[in-house]
């Protein structure tokens, strides 16, 4: 049975309060080790935002879990990926410690590779729709309406999920080269598309693994 350390982060006062955040975490994490076979040595909890370039120093639980990791020879286990950042630039220096993570929500088999990757579609999803979000509502404003009544948020919903549009072809663009192979290989059916992306590793955008759905939804974005 392996060994790893766990790792949980909320990142506001009332997630901090409350409690749910953190249990949330747990009981994932708690269920990815049972069904992995994965024995949880320590864990580490942390109540900070965590943003900027000395974001690792003003998150000393962790630096106490990398430090764990590192003299149990283990794994760091998080539920999910913005349990360590929102940031690319963050997550790749985490990379660079040389201490194996793992995501539950992606899979024992999400490599340092994908992990980059979801954590840079995430991040540019966010500033998508930041930019969109602030510049139709200025716009609005602009033009004499009351901000913050019901239309104006539908506005910045619409907004948001042309961004998530954009993103999502981003993602199935990077993955092409990956389903051309795959056909070449012989697999021409949904359901053989995705049973090949799965046992390669890959995740979908959403969710852990791929299904008939979601791979008719990634082809008809590329082709």
């Amino acid at each position: 049975m392996g060994r790893a350390v766990a790792y949980l982060r909320v990142s506001t006062q009332q997630q901090q309060r409350s409690g749910l955040g953190i249990e949330a975490q747990r009981a994932a994490i708690e269920r990815f080790a049972v069904a992995e076979s994965l024995t949880i040595i320590e864990e580490y909890a942390e109540f900070e935002t965590g943003k900027g370039a000395d974001a690792l120093d003003r998150r000393p639980q962790l630096a106490a879990a990398l430090a764990a990791a590192r003299k149990a020879k283990c794994s760091i286990v998080v539920s999910k990926l913005d349990r360590l950042s929102r940031d690319v630039a963050f997550v790749s220096g985490l990379m660079a410690q040389r201490v194996p993570f793992i995501v539950a929500e992606l899979g024992r088999d999400a490599d340092p590779f994908m992990l980059h990757l979801y954590a840079a579609l995430a991040e540019k999803e966010r500033r998508l729709i930041s930019e969109r979000t602030t510049a139709a509502l200025q716009a609005k404003k602009a033009s004499g309406a009351k901000l913050g009544n019901p239309t104006n948020l539908c506005v910045a919903g619409s907004i948001g999920r042309i961004a998530q549009g954009q993103v999502a072809d981003e993602f199935a663009a990077k993955l092409m080269p990956l389903v051309q192979a795959i056909r070449n290989a012989g697999a021409l059916t949904l359901s053989e598309i995705a049973s090949a992306l799965n046992a390669r590793g890959v995740r979908p955008a959403r969710g852990n693994n791929w299904h008939r759905s979601s791979v008719r939804n990634l082809l008809a974005r590329i082709e």
